[in-house]
């Protein structure tokens, strides 16, 4: 054992892989499992939003949200969630990971019921109250990034603690998948019940009273899953990280992992206390230790997930041309307005099936054989491979006849997002920081992404419009294309292959060795601590 190790963090180091890994992945997933569902949910209702709410008398087709309505529907969320993540991340070095993980759930439960509820007398009340309720519904989901990372990292042991943080995080493609099956039910049932002409047909007769249930019912079940998981959340002990590392309480930290663990360990109150006097534990998230120590490896994880997030975001743009293209959505006009929720629930689910889904599990079987460091290297090197493969070419893949490669091309560029650094920005932050400012670090680099997100989701919404302000969809100025948009994509993808050199490897390693915690005065690492494979890659600023 390492000399300065305390008993409790080695024994959860060297612990094989038992049940209650799996109880944590579950409990921490089911939480990724309701952000992505409430997070992607609302794409499949915008178009039925806007037949309800926006339909105008004798246009040609059906009623659609104003771009300024459709940017805030979709992207409230995100701004609630970037909040989320810097405040719930900064509380859980300061209450504890278990008390703020409850109140995050708690928030999650009421805002997707809230929702749901969205009232009032006009168009402009329901959106501004379901925009309301979205941006606190995505306060809760931003908490459960930092708090789900680093329970799950602090829980796990060396070997395959990458494989468990990556399998909380890839339960994401299970709640997109989810909300498009329960969207496929409900749109199903509904079209049976209450059957529709098609707009075209009769365009006040092709959107039934009942349509407005539909939406709401399927922002409402967002909850459940939630609701479900809170009990189980409330009964997992603190991590023994933050109670022996940050609360100095190391009988309470020995008991907790001896339940969990079932195996007997040594309190060692005096040990806690040397570690506490260490200057590696005593700095600051502004000092200027910590810009010596961790600066280079926060800019790496804030820049990365920043750029990462600009390119996946921004699939938002293609995929109603790619569902045109290969045919399933047809045009507006010649569906109701319940058998177009259906149908893009249908494409949705197909995607998060073939693309989305794999991607995140390749992770998990890869993360712990081949490290962090070369997943997210190769992943952005393909992104950028395929992008300018997109972009280039553009003329050629808008010919009718070569429109599947089109997708199969653009199912690839997010095939290793997924398996690459949409699953490694996530896990390494959980890695490479001091307890006692981890989740506040991984909070920031989320939140980092969360801003990659919204320039992705909305500023290429405008930047991708045509050039030639007669062809720009309804309400939005002239942008730069599509095929410049796409070089633009591959460019920033480009950068993510250099910014990730600054992101140390953490494969195989105790988290203790990755923040340097256990330091002798002198600041050195004491050799007992350092496995003769260790490489922290990056050089700290001097």
């Amino acid at each position: 054992m390492a000399k300065d190790q305390l008993q409790v963090l080695n024994a959860l180091d060297v612990a094989k892989t038992q049940w209650y890994h799996f109880t944590a992945i579950i409990i921490a997933g089911m939480g990724f499992f309701t952000d992505a569902y409430d997070l992607f949910c609302i794409s499949l209702v915008t178009k039925l939003l806007g037949r309800i709410y926006y339909h105008v008398d004798g246009a040609e087709k059906p009623g659609s949200l104003p771009p300024n309505v459709a940017a805030a529907v979709n992207g409230v969320a995100f701004c609630g969630t970037l909040s989320g993540q810097l405040f719930f991340g900064w509380l859980g070095d300061k209450m504890g990971r278990k008390r703020v993980y409850g109140m995050t759930l708690m928030l999650m439960v009421i805002a997707s019921v809230a929702s749901g509820l969205s009232f009032g007398h006009n168009a402009q009340s329901v959106m501004a109250t379901l925009c309301f309720f979205r941006f606190w519904l995505g306060f809760g989901i931003g908490g459960d990034y930092p708090l789900s990372a680093t329970i799950m990292s602090e829980y796990s042991n060396k070997k395959t603690r990458g494989a468990f943080i990556a399998a909380v995080f890839a339960m994401q493609g299970f709640g997109i998948l989810a909300g498009g099956i329960f969207a496929i039910i409900i749109a199903s049932a509904f079209k049976a019940k209450f059957d529709a002409p098609a707009y075209e047909v009769n365009a006040i007769g092709s959107t039934v009273p009942q349509a407005d249930y539909v939406w709401r019912i399927i922002l409402m079940v967002g909850a459940l899953p939630a609701a479900l998981t809170y009990y189980w959340r409330m009964k997992m002990p603190e991590t023994a990280r933050y109670t022996a590392l940050v609360a100095k309480d190391a009988k309470q930290a020995a008991s907790d992992m001896s339940k969990v663990l079932q195996v007997d360990i040594e309190a060692e109150p005096q040990k806690v206390e040397q570690l506490a006097k260490k200057p590696a534990n005593g700095f600051g998230l502004f000092s200027k230790e910590f810009v010596r120590r961790h600066g280079l490896h926060l800019l790496g994880t804030t820049s990365t997930w920043f750029l990462l997030d600009i390119a996946f975001y921004s699939q938002n743009l293609f995929q109603k041309d790619i569902f045109s293209a290969i045919g399933w959505i047809p045009p507006a006009k010649t569906m109701n307005a319940i058998e177009e929720v259906f149908r893009i629930a249908r494409a949705q689910t197909l995607i998060a099936l073939c693309s989305t889904v794999p991607g995140y599990w390749f992770t998990v079987a890869f993360i712990d054989k081949v490290g962090r460091f070369a997943i997210q290297l190769m992943g952005f090197f393909f992104m950028t491979v395929f992008m300018f493969a997109l972009a280039i070419p553009y003329n050629h893949w808008t010919h009718k006849d070569n429109r599947i490669g089109f997708v199969v091309i653009y199912s690839l560029t997010f095939f290793f997002a997924n398996f690459g650094p949409n699953a490694t920005t996530f896990v390494v932050p959980a890695e490479i920081f001091p307890a006692r400012l981890r989740s506040t670090c991984h909070g920031i680099s989320a939140a980092s992404g969360k801003l990659g997100a919204i320039v992705g989701a909305f500023g290429f919404l405008y930047l991708a419009q045509n050039q030639d302000k007669t062809k720009t969809d309804a309400g939005y100025p002239a942008g730069i294309g599509v095929r410049n948009s796409l070089l633009v994509l591959g460019g920033i993808n480009f950068l993510g292959i250099v910014f990730t050199f600054l992101v140390p490897e953490s494969k195989g390693k105790s988290l203790e060795e990755m923040s340097r915690e256990n330091e002798d005065e002198n600041g050195e690492v004491l050799e007992s601590e350092l496995p003769s494979s260790y490489n922290n890659r990056t050089v700290p600023l001097s």
